[in-house]
C-alpha cells in the first residue's frame, strides 16, 4: 500500500452524507426522518456508528432530539421491521442516564421474546408497518432490523434470555437463507411452501446480514456462547460475496445477474461488513481488497449535495428475479446509512491508501 488516505477527507465525506440526512425531506418516504419505522431506523443506527467513531457531541444531541420527538410513536405499531430504531436506545440510556430509554427497551424486548409472530422454525416472521402480510416468511432484513437491538439490549441488561434469542435468530436466519451451493443468501424463505420463493440472491439482503452479524457478535462477546455453525456460515457467506463483485467495485442488485443494474446500498453494506469482520477477527486481512474496491466505487456515487445515488427503493421479496431489476433507484435514509456506516468503519482503519480508494471531496 502506498500513502495513507487522508482521514480528514473521509471525515469530510461522512459529514457530507450525514448532513444530507438531516435536511428537510418532509413527505419523501425514503429520506424523511420524521416518523418511526425501519427507514429512519437504519438512518439513526448509522448516525450512532458515526458518533462512536467521531465523538462529535452535536451528533449525539441530534440522536437524543430525534428519539424524544418520536417516543410517542414508538409503540403504536409493534412489528419486526419497526424494531430498528430501538437499537440506539441502550446507547442513549448510557449517554443520558434517562431510564425512559431502558424501560422502553425492556418492554420491547419482552414483546419480542413473548409476542412477536414467529414461523414454525421459531424465526421472527418479517412483518412490516405497510398494509402487507407476509405470513410465515423469513427475510434477511430482520437480522439488522430486530436482532441487533436484542443483542444490544442483552449487553446492556446482562439478561441471558435476550442474548440467547439473538444467537438463535442469527443462527436460524443464516441456516434458512443460505444457498448451500454458492454460500451467499437468498432474500427470503417461505416456511409454509418450504422454498425461497423467487430465489433471488438479492444484494441488499446479503448486506443486511454481512454488516449485521459482526455488529451482533461484537455485542454478545463474553455474554453468550456462539455456535460454531454461526461463524462458519458467516465466513462462507463473506468469502463467497467477492466472487460476484463487478469490475466497477459494486454488486448488481441481484448479485448473480451481471446484466442487472449496480446497486450502491447493498454494496456499501457488504463492504462495511468486511471491514467489521476483519477488525473482529472473523475474516482474514486479504478480504479487505474487495471492501476497498467497493469503497472507491461507493464514493463515486455521492453527489455534490451529499446524496447517495444508485440506491434501490424498498423491496419486498419480489415475485420473480426479473422484477428486482425494475425497482427504481433514489436517495434513501438506508442508502445514506449504509454508506455512512461504511465510512465510519473505514475511518477506524489506518491502512487505506489513495490508490485503494481514490479521492473524496
Amino acid at each position: 500500500m502506498a500513502s495513507v488516505l487522508s482521514k480528514e477527507a473521509l471525515r469530510r465525506t461522512a459529514d457530507h452524507v450525514y448532513s444530507y440526512m438531516l435536511g428537510d425531506h418532509c413527505g419523501n418516504w425514503g429520506m424523511d426522518m420524521r416518523h418511526w419505522d425501519w427507514v429512519p431506523g437504519v438512518g439513526v443506527i448509522s448516525i450512532l456508528e458515526f458518533y462512536e467513531q467521531s465523538k462529535q457531541e452535536e451528533i449525539m444531541e441530534q440522536l437524543i432530539q430525534w428519539s424524544r420527538q418520536h417516543l410517542s410513536k414508538s409503540e403504536q405499531l409493534k412489528v419486526i421491521n419497526s424494531m430498528a430504531p430501538f437499537a440506539i436506545f441502550p446507547a442513549l440510556y448510557r449517554h443520558t442516564g434517562d431510564t425512559t430509554y431502558l424501560d422502553l427497551s425492556i418492554r420491547i424486548g419482552q414483546w419480542m421474546l413473548n409476542e412477536a409472530p414467529r414461523t414454525r422454525e421459531g424465526a421472527f416472521e418479517h412483518t412490516v408497518t405497510e398494509k402487507a402480510a407476509f405470513p410465515e416468511q423469513v427475510w434477511a432484513d430482520t437480522v439488522f432490523m430486530a436482532v441487533l437491538f436484542l443483542a444490544r439490549l442483552a449487553r446492556q441488561t446482562k439478561n441471558k434470555a435476550y442474548a440467547d434469542e439473538a444467537v438463535s435468530q442469527l443462527a436460524l436466519h443464516l441456516r434458512l437463507l443460505q444457498d448451500e451451493t454458492t454460500g451467499v443468501l437468498f432474500h427470503g424463505w417461505n416456511s409454509m411452501a418450504r422454498n425461497h420463493m423467487s430465489a433471488a440472491r438479492w444484494t441488499r439482503a446479503n448486506a443486511w446480514i454481512a454488516v449485521g452479524t459482526p455488529m451482533i457478535l461484537e455485542e454478545l462477546e463474553g455474554i453468550a456462547a456462539i455456535p460454531p455453525a454461526v461463524t462458519e456460515r458467516y465466513a462462507s457467506l463473506m468469502k463467497a460475496l467477492p466472487q460476484y463483485q463487478q469490475e466497477s467495485g459494486l454488486w448488481t442488485t441481484v448479485m448473480d445477474r451481471s446484466d442487472f443494474y449496480e446497486e450502491v446500498s447493498g454494496s456499501a453494506g457488504i463492504a462495511c461488513g468486511i471491514f467489521k469482520a476483519v477488525r473482529l477477527g472473523l475474516l482474514e486481512e486479504d478480504t479487505l481488497a474487495a471492501a476497498c474496491k467497493a469503497l472507491s466505487a461507493v464514493l463515486a456515487q455521492i453527489d455534490e449535495k451529499g446524496a447517495v445515488l444508485g440506491v434501490s427503493g424498498g423491496t419486498p421479496v419480489m415475485p420473480s428475479i426479473e422484477a428486482y431489476n425494475e425497482i427504481p433507484c433514489y436517495p434513501t435514509l438506508y442508502g445514506q446509512g449504509l454508506v455512512l456506516g461504511l465510512l465510519a468503519e473505514a475511518l477506524r482503519r489506518s491502512l487505506l491508501t489513495d490508490s485503494d480508494v481514490g479521492s473524496t471531496y
